[in-house]
């Protein structure tokens, strides 16, 4: 059997039950807040791991120092 995705069966009714639960709980005003601030989250999220990447990129790359041949 294969295993299956966590979100690789979901059809256009379950993502409108989720919705509707999601507008049950927060209010309709309140979801593009929280989309809002979700996308600023992954905004800052890519931010970071990039700015870290070239961080370790740049203390990764080979120096020039004293050789011990």
């Amino acid at each position: 059997m294969r295993p299956a995705f966590v979100f690789g069966n979901l059809g256009l009714p379950e993502l409108l039950i989720i919705l509707f639960i999601l507008v049950l709980l927060f209010g309709a005003k309140r979801l593009p807040e929280l989309a809002r601030s979700l996308g600023q989250s992954i905004r800052a999220f890519k931010e970071g791991t990039a700015e870290a990447k070239k961080l370790e990129d740049k203390a990764g790359s080979p120096q020039e120092g004293p050789s011990s041949s």
